[in-house]
């Protein structure tokens, strides 16, 4: 058995104001992205390298709000953040305020793999991937024309809750492989219009990724400082190991329980070693995506 888990960002998304060519294209890259972690696993390739073979073609895709789409901050920068962690080892790689490599979520396995460190930040994570021979590019080649339009529209006051999809956004992927191991990854661009560095869950290990073969991997999305506070994805593993609650059950508890009390939005994507998978979320919507051994595969936006 194994499977594989996405998704590309949850939060306030009006079906009405999203036409049928552009579900398709988002679907299409959903798709591509799955199918890329989905051909390792059956391969008997790591479920590590499984989560990050997705995420890579996700931070790629200029629809999603990582790498090549990543949002822009106050000064018209994309600044980027991405972690993983391995469920057999409880290794984790971490990197955030990145503003020139291509692939983050290759230097947050870097720095797991290669260095005595899990979370490297800005100019001293840029220097690593120096070190590592990570793709670095220019920051222009993050600037999309949609994204420069979404800042434009933020500082001019037009950016609320109730259009996040353009605040908010990340990529991530869990996946099981057929050794029964686990692993999460999360990339993402943050949020449109960020100031003084701020960094929000998902390059923070416990609270947008976690992995535990004793529990569960979870990637995480939404508005990140809630994530944080409640250190969602930890908890959602913690329940499922010490309490032995089912999989669904541990992240309806974290998801729409405490966080959503406090005013938290977004989604998680789990799993767990008998090969559970859950997406779930409290917005309106979430980019997301599944497939196992078992011959489930699916893609979708809205519930």
């Amino acid at each position: 058995m194994f499977a594989i888990a996405i998704h590309g960002g949850a939060g306030t998304l009006a079906r009405d104001q999203m036409s049928a060519a552009q579900e398709r294209e988002y679907l299409d890259g959903l798709g591509a992205a799955l199918d890329a972690g989905y051909e390792l696993l059956a391969r008997s390739r790591s479920s590590l390298d499984a989560a990050v073979a997705a995420v890579r073609v996700l931070e790629d895709n200029p629809l999603f709000n990582a790498g090549r789409g990543a949002v822009l901050n106050r000064d018209g920068m994309a600044e980027l953040d991405a972690s993983l962690m391995d469920g057999r080892t409880l290794a984790a790689g971490a990197v955030s305020g990145l503003k020139h490599v291509r692939n983050p979520i290759e230097l947050a396995r870097m720095v797991m793999e290669r260095s005595p460190h899990v979370m490297l930040v800005g100019s001293g994570a840029e220097e690593f991937a120096r070190t590592q021979g990570i793709e670095l590019v220019s920051n222009e080649y993050f600037r999309t024309a949609a994204r420069q339009q979404q800042l434009e529209r933020h500082l001019g006051g037009a950016v609320s809750r109730e259009n996040e999809l353009e605040a908010f956004g990340t990529v991530g992927a869990v996946a099981l492989d057929a050794a029964g191991n686990l692993a999460a990854a999360t990339s993402t661009g943050g949020m449109t219009g960020k100031r003084w560095g701020r960094v929000g869950d998902s390059p923070i290990i416990g609270a947008g990724t976690y992995a535990n073969n004793a529990g569960c991997a979870v990637s995480a999305t939404g508005h990140g400082e809630y994530f944080i506070r409640t250190a969602v994805a930890h908890d959602i593993c913690a329940r499922v190991e010490y309490l032995k609650v089912p999989l669904a059950t541990a992240v309806d508890a974290v998801l729409n329980g405490r966080m959503k009390q406090l005013g938290g939005n977004g989604g998680v994507i789990a799993i767990d070693q008998r090969g559970e998978v859950v997406l779930d979320f409290n917005s309106e919507g979430m980019f997301r995506g599944l497939a196992t051994s078992e011959g489930r595969r699916e893609v979708a936006i809205y519930r």
